[in-house]
This record gives C-alpha cells, structure tokens and sequence, in this order.
C-alpha cells in the first residue's frame, strides 16, 4: 500500500496553490535517494508555474520548487557515497512530482545534490540550488567559458582566463551574485557587474561595479569605458527581451561575442542593436537544470562542499516562514507577480 503526505500543489492552473494531504510518498528509483524535506525554497519561476502552467501544465496536481534541503532517509539501487541521516542539498525538477520541494519527502538525483557541511546550515544552503546552477550553466556552457572543474576539457589548461572579460547584468539579483563568485572561482580578470551593491560584489569578486541607472546610453557608455571593444561574454539576469539588446551592444563589434539571458521570453529587438557588430553575435537561452546539463553539473555539485568549506562559494540572505501554509505560499508568489522586491524564502517543513 502506498503511503501518503501533505503536499502545497497546484490543482489547476491560474488558481491559488491548496494543501492536500494523499500526496503519494515517493520511492527512490536508481542513483536516487529519498530525503526528509527539512526547507523548500521559492523562486520567480514557481509563479509563472502555479499562474501560466510553466513546467507543470501537464502534471497536476504540481508539487511546487525545486530548491529542497533535508536528510536522507532512504537509498535508492546503486547509491554511493551517502548514508541515511546525511543532510544534502538538491535541485529537483519542477513539475515532477516526486522532486519537487513543498512536500513531507521527496527523492533526489544523485547528479543534483551535495552533502552540506556541518558549518553550513539547512537555510544557507537552500540558497543555492536553482540560483546557483543558473549561472553555472549559463557561464560554463552558454557562453562556452571552459568549467575549470571539468578534468575532461582540454581547454581548461589552456584558456587564458585571466585575460578574459565577462560583463553580468543584474548584479543585484540572486543568479548575479552568484555569476560573480562563480567568474571569481574561475579566474576571471575582469568582472564587469551592473546593478547591486558596490561593497557586496567587490566582496564576492567583481573588479567593477557600475550604476544601472539613467537609461540604455547611459548605462551602455559606462560599460564600454571598462570594456571597450573587448567583449565576447555577457550574461543578463534580470531583463525581459525589450531590454536585453544592452547585452548585446556592450559586445565587441570586432570580435564574435554571446549574451546568455536568464528570461528567453522572446526575440530581442534587432532594431535597438547600435555598431556594426562584424563579426556577429549570439543571443542564448539558459537552461538552468543539473539534469538537463549533468556533464558539467554533475564535478560542480562533487566540489561544491569544498566549494562552500574554502568560502569560494557564499550563500546568501533569506526569510523564513513555517509549515505547510497554501495562504503564506500564494502570498508569496502574489509578490513575484506583482513584482514586489522578494528575498529569498523558505518554507520549513
């Protein structure tokens, strides 16, 4: 007989998330574990999924995030290196059920989870999943930086990092604070943010920090006394299409740049593109998935503890809020969509 749990779910699509309490207990399938869901953590895309459908349209009731933190209790065929009671933070996938967060348990790939060390806490660590692996893929396999973690790219050894430039957008978001300790953990010699807190990503790593205010000259002339016509990578974190194409005039029209972008919601405006742009551009859609990207996710979540542990890797701020609360999790979400200023938030199970 199947066991059951409590669940916060989607149960149709635009309507306000509820708790069902027949949610089956998933079993761990091959080089999974099951894990006591400890803290789920939010994010913007849990929005667009519980209003637009995005990810879970055809796979209600929807189990909503994929940020989990908890302890493993179950071992799945073919699992090494983890025991039950090990603490370990996980991506799961959005939309299937049996990895998602807001639920008593849930299982976990083991190419998407990390042990959390002991000076680490449940909280901080929650912090990472989605918001951490976002850059990782959109740095490391986008703009097609080489990972300095894959033992099996030849370019690694030969890659002049620190010469490289990488201009980030949206210093202020949680995937720009990360894109920048991540370019640090690389080696990049010029880490060139717009927007967020001079102090904050000075610390993190960044070289410069520029005001993302007074409009698309203004803000684009900024960048180009830095960068020059130097510029192959840029990543945007934060804008929609109408206001992507800043990427793409910050980069080099001399040489063939990317701009990776966080939201592909659709084209950018080929008419705001200024300079002659040569040698031709390319604008990419991130796909932040371990498991759609396990090749290079898969050595970052084995290093990420030592990561965290040498302070290569800092997590950031959050709020806290209790239990399996439908109200406390449409209120939330409520404010992603009003696009009202949200910390990161994290349901305590």
């Amino acid at each position: 007989m199947t066991q059951s749990q409590q669940a916060v779910v989607v149960q149709e699509v635009g309507k306000p998330v509820v708790l069902a309490s027949y949610q089956p207990i998933p079993i761990p399938g091959p080089r999974q574990v099951q894990l006591k869901v400890s803290v789920a953590g939010l994010n913007p895309h849990d929005q667009k999924a519980r209003d637009h459908g995005l990810f879970v349209q055809d796979r209600l009731p929807a189990v909503l995030g994929n940020d989990l933190v908890g302890t493993v209790t179950r071992l799945g065929p073919d699992v090494q290196g983890l025991s039950l009671g090990d603490r370990i933070v996980v991506q799961g996938l959005l939309g299937n059920n049996p990895q998602s967060a807001l639920q008593q348990y849930a299982v976990a790939d083991l190419n998407a989870l990390a042990k959390i060390p002991d000076s680490v806490s449940d909280d901080q660590a929650a912090t990472l999943p989605s918001n951490l692996i976002a850059p990782v893929v959109g740095l490391f396999d986008t703009l097609q930086i080489p990972a300095p973690w894959r033992d099996d790219d030849a370019r690694v050894k030969t890659f002049d990092y620190a010469g490289a430039t990488v201009l980030i957008i949206g210093g202020g978001t949680n995937n720009g604070r990360f894109a920048v300790q991540l370019a640090k953990l690389a080696g990049i010699g010029k880490i060139v943010v717009v927007g967020g807190s001079d102090d904050e990503l000075k610390g993190f790593g960044a070289t410069h920090v520029l005001d993302r205010h007074g409009g698309h000259d203004a803000v684009l002339a900024r960048i180009k006394a830095v960068v020059g016509d130097d510029l192959v990578y840029a990543l945007d974190t934060i804008n929609a299409p109408a206001d992507q194409h800043l990427g793409v005039n910050a980069l080099s029209n001399s040489q063939k740049g990317r701009l990776g972008r966080l939201i592909p919601l659709g084209p950018i405006d080929a008419t705001k593109v200024v300079g002659a742009k040569e040698a031709g551009y390319e604008v990419l859609d991130v796909h932040g998935s371990s498991q759609l990207k396990w090749e290079l996710c898969t050595p970052f979540w084995e290093r990420l503890p030592g990561y965290l542990l040498a302070g290569d890797i800092k997590p950031l701020g959050y709020v806290v809020k209790h239990g399996l609360d439908p109200a406390a999790v449409n209120e939330l979400l409520d404010a992603y969509r009003d696009g009202a200023r949200v910390v990161k938030t994290h349901f305590h199970l």
